[in-house]
C-alpha cells in the first residue's frame, strides 16, 4: 500500500498503531489481572491482539515505502530503526492474549485449581505487564521519532503572516 487518497499510507496507518498497541496492552492487562473480565471479553481479546498484530506490518511495509521518497536524515534513520523493533513486542501480546483467553476459558470452582494452572496464571500475568509496557514504550518512543523526523525545522514557533488576506 502506498497512497490513500493521495496521502501516504504510512501517516493514516501509523494510526491505528497508536490505538490498538495500547488498547490491546490495557485489554491484556486487565485480563491477566482480573480474568472475570477476560471470560467478558472472550474471543475479542485474541481477536483484537491478531488485528493490533496485523497492523504493525501494514505501517510498516507504508513506512519503507515513504523511506524511499523523502530525503533520508538521521532523524528518519533512528524512526526506521524503533519502527522495526515493535513487531516483536505485538507477537508477544498476540501470544498472552491468547494465553489469557485460553487459560481463563473454563475456570475451577474457587480454591480447586491445579497448582501447575496457578503457575501459568501468574506467569502469564508477569509476562502481561512487561510485555504491555515494552510495547506501549515502543510505540511512543517510534511516534516521538516520527513526529521529530517529520516536524524538525519544518515549522516556526511564531505566527507568520500567509497572506490569505483574513485579516
Amino acid at each position: 500500500m502506498s497512497t490513500i487518497n493521495g496521502l501516504p499510507a504510512h501517516v493514516l496507518l501509523v494510526h491505528l498503531v497508536v490505538v490498538l498497541v495500547p488498547l490491546t496492552a490495557l485489554a491484556l492487562v486487565v485480563g491477566a489481572i482480573w480474568p472475570q473480565a477476560a471470560r467478558r471479553m472472550g474471543l475479542v481479546l485474541p481477536l483484537l491482539a491478531l488485528v493490533t498484530l496485523g497492523s504493525v506490518p501494514l505501517a510498516t511495509e507504508a513506512g519503507e515505502w515513504l523511506e524511499e521518497r523523502v530525503t533520508s536524515s538521521a532523524l528518519i534513520r533512528r524512526h526506521t530503526e524503533l519502527g522495526d523493533g515493535l513487531l516483536p513486542w505485538v507477537v508477544g501480546l498476540f501470544v498472552l492474549a491468547a494465553v489469557i483467553w485460553w487459560t481463563t476459558r473454563r475456570t475451577p470452582a474457587e480454591g480447586t485449581a491445579p497448582r501447575s494452572a496457578t503457575i501459568v496464571r501468574v506467569a502469564a500475568l508477569v509476562l502481561s505487564v512487561v510485555v504491555a509496557a515494552g510495547a506501549v514504550v515502543d510505540v511512543y518512543r517510534i511516534g516521538d521519532s516520527g513526529a521529530k523526523a517529520a516536524w524538525t525545522g519544518g515549522f516556526s514557533k511564531s505566527a507568520t503572516d500567509s497572506g490569505d488576506g483574513d485579516d
